[in-house]
C-alpha cells in the first residue's frame, strides 16, 4: 500500500475557520480539504438543508419534459416508465412510476431483460410499447447515446424523454426531451446526479406544478439515497443533500420493499456503506440473476406481507450470486496466473460460460487482486459481453475510446463501463488495450494508495472531536471518512489474530501516556509480528463507534500498519 499524506492547508486559511468555527485546527484543516473555507459553506456542509435543492427547471429541457407529461395526463395516453436493471435504473424506474401513480393510473414500468436485451433502450422495449398503445416512454439512467433506438420510436410516433447521467456523445437523440446534466449545453449547477437522481429532479418539477413542496416528496428519497450509494457517485452538493434525508427515510420509515430488506440487519443505525454492502446488492440481484422487474416489483409495493414475499426470492437471487461470482472470481484468477498475466498493466480475461450477471462483481474482485484496470468478458448471444472496472484516478471509458474501433459499443464512467464486441476481435481489443493502459497509466495508479488526511496524536482523539467526525457523514467519493496517521504506537500485549483463516487482527494500542484504544484491522492478520514484544509501528486508520450492551466506545479502524 502507498500511503500520501493530503498537503496541509495554508495555515491562515486554517486559522481563519477555526476562528469563525470555534473548531480545532484538525476539524479545520479536514473542512478545507473538502473545499469548505467560510462560515457559510460549514453551515451547508455540516446542516444539509432540502432548501438547498437547485430548482429543476435549471436543468435544460425540464419545461419540455413536464410540459410533454402534463400532455400525456390530460389526453389520458399510456406512459411507460424505462430503466436499465441496476439499482440505478431500478430504484429511478420505481420512483417516477410511483410518484406518477399517487395521482394517474395510466403508467406501466419495463425494464430490459440483460440477457435477451442488454443495457439500455431496446428496440424489444419500443416494440413493448407500439404493442401496448404506449405513446409516451420516459427512459432513466439510460438512452443518452440511442440515436438510433430514438428514431426508431419517432417512426413508429412513440415520443421519447430520457433521464440519464452518462457522459453524451457528439450527438444528442432526437427526443422530446433530453436531462442530462452533463450535456455541454447545460448549465444546472450541479452535473454529478446519478440516473435517480435525475429522476428525482423530474418529479421534483411536476411536483413544482402541482403546488407540492418538497417536504410532500421526502417519502422517495430512500430510494434516491439507495441509488447514490450504490452508483458510486461523489458525496458532495445536492448528493449529499439527498443521500442525508434519504438515509434518514431508511432508518425512520422506509417503504414496504427497503423494510422487508433490512429487518433482519442489527444495526439500530443505517450508514451509506450499510446500504452499499446490505441493500444494493440485494436489488442487483434480481437483474443479475432472474430480472430486473422484479426489483421493481419490490420497491413499488406497498403491502409489506407482499413485499416480504418478494424479499426472501430477491435473498434466494442473491445467495446465487454469490456462489456464482466465488466460483467465476477463483476461475478468472487460475486463468491468469496460467497465463502468466500477473504483471501486464491490465487485466482482461474472457470465458464464454460466464454469467453475464456477475462479470462486473468479479472485475472488481480482480481489481481489488492485482490493482490493474480489469475488463472481464463471456459470452452473450453471438457477441462477447464485458464489465470494466479501474483504479483509483485511471480514466477506464477514455481508455476505451481509444480501442473504439474493436468496439460494438460501450459505455459508462471513469471507474466503470460496459461494452460488447464481435468474438473474432477479442484477442486484437484486448492487445489494444493493454498497450493504452501501458502507456498512458502513471506506475504510482498501479499501487493502492491510501490518502491520509492528517496526523494526529492519540490525545487530540477526544469526545468533541468525535462528535463533529460523526456530522461529516454521509460518507462517500469526495467527502470519504477521514484518514489519520500516528506514529510511534504499541499494542499493549492483547494483539491477536481473528476470522476463519486469521486474516484479519485485533490488538488495544497506546501511544506514551494517552489513553488505550481497541483497534481492529481486516486483512492484516499477516502483519501480527510487526505489532508483538511491544514494537512500535505507525498506522494510518478510521475512528469508528461501537456500541455493545448500550455501551458506546472508540474503536480505531486500521487501514494499515508499518513498523
Amino acid at each position: 500500500m502507498r500511503w500520501t499524506l493530503k498537503s496541509k492547508p495554508e495555515k491562515e486559511k486554517v486559522l481563519k475557520l477555526q476562528n469563525e468555527l470555534q473548531i480545532d485546527e484538525i476539524i479545520a484543516t479536514l473542512l478545507i480539504q473538502r473545499g469548505i473555507e467560510t462560515y457559510e459553506q460549514a453551515k451547508t456542509f455540516f446542516r444539509p438543508s432540502l432548501n438547498d435543492l437547485h430548482n429543476p427547471y435549471l436543468m435544460k429541457d425540464m419545461d419540455k419534459a413536464v410540459a410533454r407529461i402534463e400532455t400525456a395526463i390530460k389526453k389520458g395516453e399510456y406512459i411507460l416508465v424505462f430503466g436499465d436493471y441496476d439499482v440505478d435504473g431500478t430504484t429511478a424506474v420505481s420512483l417516477v412510476a410511483s410518484y406518477l401513480r399517487s395521482y394517474y393510473p395510466n403508467v406501466a414500468t419495463y425494464i430490459p431483460d440483460r440477457y435477451d436485451e442488454g443495457y439500455g433502450i431496446s428496440y424489444k422495449g419500443i416494440d413493448f410499447a407500439e404493442d401496448n398503445q404506449f405513446s409516451l416512454i420516459i427512459a432513466l439512467d439510460c438512452g443518452i447515446k440511442s440515436i438510433d433506438h430514438i428514431e426508431y420510436a419517432n417512426n413508429k410516433n412513440i415520443d421519447f424523454i430520457i433521464c440519464d447521467h452518462h457522459r453524451p456523445g457528439d450527438e444528442l437523440p432526437n427526443a422530446v426531451a433530453v436531462l442530462d446534466p452533463k450535456r455541454t449545453d447545460c448549465s444546472y449547477p450541479y452535473d454529478e446526479l446519478c440516473g435517480c437522481g435525475v429522476g428525482f429532479k423530474l418529479i421534483q418539477a411536476l411536483a413544482e406544478k402541482r403546488n407540492q413542496t418538497i417536504e410532500n416528496l421526502i417519502p422517495y428519497l430512500d430510494l434516491v439515497a439507495t441509488a447514490i450509494a450504490a452508483d458510486i457517485v461523489p458525496i458532495t452538493g445536492e448528493n449529499r443533500v439527498l443521500a442525508k434525508f434519504g438515509l434518514e427515510v431508511i432508518n425512520a420509515n422506509p417503504r414496504p420493499g427497503i423494510k422487508a430488506l433490512i429487518q433482519n440487519v442489527k444495526k439500530k443505525v443505517l450508514t451509506i456503506t450499510d446500504v452499499v454492502f446490505i441493500i444494493a446488492p440485494r436489488i442487483n440481484a434480481a437483474g443479475r440473476i432472474k430480472h430486473g422487474n422484479e426489483a421493481v416489483a419490490l420497491l413499488t409495493e406497498y403491502n409489506l406481507d407482499q413485499a416480504e414475499i418478494f424479499a426472501s426470492e430477491i435473498e434466494r437471487h442473491n445467495s446465487n450470486r454469490k456462489e456464482l461470482d466465488k466460483q467465476i472470481t477463483v476461475e478468472a484468477l487460475l486463468q491468469i496466473e496460467t497465463n502468466n498475466e500477473k504483471e501486464n498493466f491490465s487485466t482482461v480475461v474472457y470465458q464464454e460460460d460466464w454469467h453475464k450477471g456477475v462479470i462486473g462483481i468479479v472485475a472488481s474482485r480482480l481489481t481489488e487482486t492485482y490493482y490493474r484496470p480489469t475488463i472481464v468478458f463471456t459470452k452473450s448471444g453471438d457477441k462477447l459481453a464485458a464489465s470494466a472496472r479501474s483504479v483509483k484516478d485511471f480514466d477506464i471509458y477514455n481508455a476505451l475510446e481509444t480501442c473504439a474501433e474493436y468496439l460494438e459499443q460501450f459505455g459508462g464512467h471513469m471507474y466503470a463501463a460496459g461494452m460488447t464486441l464481435k468474438e473474432e476481435k477479442y484477442l486484437a481489443f484486448k492487445e489494444a488495450f493493454e498497450k493504452t493502459v501501458e502507456e498512458s497509466i502513471h506506475p504510482d495508479l498501479l499501487i493502492p494508495e491510501i490518502a491520509v488526511d492528517a496526523e494526529i496524536n492519540f490525545k487530540d482523539i477526544n469526545p468533541k472531536l468525535i462528535r463533529l467526525l460523526n456530522q461529516f457523514e454521509p460518507f462517500g467519493p469526495q467527502n470519504m471518512a477521514p484518514v489519520f496517521i500516528t506514529k510511534n504506537i504499541k499494542d499493549t500485549g492483547y494483539a491477536k489474530p481473528l476470522g476463519q483463516n486469521d486474516e484479519h487482527l485485533k490488538l488495544f494500542v497506546k501511544q506514551k501516556d494517552s489513553e488505550g484504544f481497541a483497534a481492529i484491522g481486516f486483512g492484516l492478520g499477516n502483519k501480527l509480528e510487526r505489532v508483538t514484544n511491544q514494537n512500535p509501528f505507525e498506522a494510518v486508520y478510521c475512528i469508528d463507534e461501537n456500541e455493545f450492551n448500550g455501551n458506546v466506545t472508540v474503536q480505531l479502524r486500521l487501514k494499515d500498519l508499518k513498523n
